[in-house]
């Protein structure tokens, strides 16, 4: 069990993909620390669920849940405004909801779903927050990637895979998306109290791929002796959002409590700033303009 830290009971945390897996394991321990949790899901029955969870548990635990799915750039906008029309500040925000797609699927902006989700909600939701962030007195943002990144590479020619279209590649491109956009990101709030940090979480026994039957059960028979627990793998998630160890850390990738180095690749400064570049246009959000005029 992680130790209480000094401030995690005036600690608000914002969790995408809470009601399962690791997120959901990561809000129950975040509650337990006494931290206010909110749980991101699309599911109005399972975030419900969760919330009764920690609930029965820890009847004292602060948690609450809003709805949104993360691949609807309309509905991120929307979870947004919910949250800043409810909260002053945000403490954490962690990047957790993601998927794996068997076959080319398109989102309702018209977007290749695996990185419309497990990419540009991270993007968004995370832009859309920073005033939120920022009003906090110490705030850090969380991004879940995987080992997975290793084997990715951004296909710029190809970014939404329509002239060829494999899983695996798909979703190795959107991890290292992720960390591409957390050192993207490290750089701009330099000079700031905002800390950015992405995370490998294990190899975890949860529904991941569950949204193909053939993915999941192949996923399990080859890493079933590799897996670990949600609540291990949430472990590393927990800690980066709550250690006094980790307050002045930022622009650094974590795996089992530990800063390691990730792929050469993930640390290239151009195609970073190609693709907050490509992010900001599929998104319609610019991060200069909108301190300007302070809209979202």
């Amino acid at each position: 069990m992680i130790d209480k830290g000094p401030n995690t009971d005036n600690m608000i945390c914002l969790i995408t993909g809470g009601t399962s897996g690791i997120g959901a394991a990561a809000a129950r321990q975040l509650a337990c620390l006494g931290t206010t949790v909110i749980i991101v899901g699309r599911n109005v029955k399972k975030c419900v669920h969760q919330v009764k969870r920690i609930k029965h548990s820890n009847p004292d635990a602060r948690v609450d849940f809003l709805l949104a799915d993360l691949s609807s750039q309309r509905q991120v906008r929307q979870l947004a405004r919910e949250f800043t029309s409810r909260y002053s500040h945000l403490d954490v925000l962690i990047n957790n909801a993601g998927a794996i797609f068997t076959k080319r699927a398109v989102s309702v902006d018209g977007l290749e779903m695996t990185f419309a989700l497990n990419h540009l909600g991270y993007f968004l939701l995370t832009n859309l927050l920073l005033d939120r962030l920022k009003a906090s007195t110490s705030a850090r943002i969380i991004n879940v990637s995987s080992s997975a990144h290793i084997q990715g590479k951004m296909n710029f020619e190809d970014l939404q895979s329509e002239h060829s279209y494999n899983c695996i590649q798909a979703y190795a491109q959107s991890k290292l998306a992720n960390l591409l956009f957390t050192y993207a990101l490290a750089r701009r709030l330099e000079g700031t109290h905002v800390t950015v940090n992405a995370l490998h979480p294990g190899i975890v026994a949860t529904n991941f791929g569950s949204n193909d039957n053939w993915l999941k059960t192949k996923l399990r028979n080859i890493l079933k002796r590799k897996m670990i627990s949600p609540e291990e793998g949430a472990k590393t998630m927990v800690y980066i959002a709550t250690s006094p160890d980790v307050e002045c850390i930022t622009g650094n990738y974590f795996y089992d409590c530990k800063v390691i180095r990730s792929s050469e690749e993930s640390y290239n400064i151009t195609n970073a700033e190609k693709l907050w570049l490509l992010s900001e246009s599929l998104t319609g959000f610019h991060l200069e303009s909108n301190r300007r005029d302070g809209s979202s």
